[in-house]
């Protein structure tokens, strides 16, 4: 069931490091989507900022991708992306206006790894633009508009409705800084069950790039 209960305090999504680090530096990210309204911390390794990538080749430098500056859904929902970075306490905080999203990752057509948002389902009893990931189906076309003004897109994938129980067992494939370059989307949502648990499940839509400016 989709929820649509007002949360009154920002929400913070945590990453928490799982990988070592292997030749040059490379480090695996961890999140956990708490969809808690109090602050909840990381374990494990120090934070990882947006746009970390693995070293590359000798000779061929990384391609971070671009900049990412607005994201339209399929449906029309729009928001505004903003750069979160890990903070000191392990967390990563998701803006509090439903007009804005979080990007953390890579680039937009980075040569490998995945660009995260991550958006409120709903605000103070109002409805936000994430809120319409509950209703996106595979081959759908999620517009991203770089802060160049060039403009991607990413083809919807797979669409599901993952248990908080459970992302953590999928995350390091889901949210990997080295594997294919895909696009993630993720908003709380399901049974609000209020407390700590927030909001019982998260849902996650995994996108793939067909077109570049």
């Amino acid at each position: 069931m989709q929820g649509t209960q007002a949360r009154p305090a920002r929400t913070k999504w945590v990453l928490a490091a799982v990988g070592a680090v292997v030749v040059a530096a490379l480090v695996a990210a961890l999140l956990i989507f708490t969809g808690k309204d109090e602050q909840t911390f990381a374990s494990g390794a120090g934070p990882v900022s947006a746009g970390q990538h693995p070293a590359q080749p000798a000779g061929k430098p990384a391609d971070p991708g671009r900049t990412p500056g607005t994201v339209v859904l399929p449906a029309g929902g729009t928001a505004k992306l903003v750069a979160e970075q890990v903070g000191d306490d392990g967390a990563l905080p998701i803006p509090p206006s439903l007009g804005e999203a979080a990007w953390w990752g890579s680039g937009l057509g980075a040569d490998h790894g995945v660009t995260l948002f991550s958006g409120h389902v709903n605000w103070q009893g109002r409805t936000g633009p994430f809120d319409q990931l509950w209703r996106m189906t595979q081959g759908q076309t999620v517009t991203v508009t770089d802060t160049s003004g060039g403009r991607w897109s990413y083809r919807v994938d797979e669409v599901r409705t993952i248990p908080k129980s459970g992302l953590a067992g999928e995350s390091a494939k889901l949210f990997s800084p080295d594997g294919p370059h895909e696009l993630v989307l993720v908003t709380c949502g399901g049974d609000y069950v209020g407390g700590t648990e927030g909001y019982d499940d998260n849902r996650v839509v995994t996108a793939s790039l067909t077109g570049r400016p």
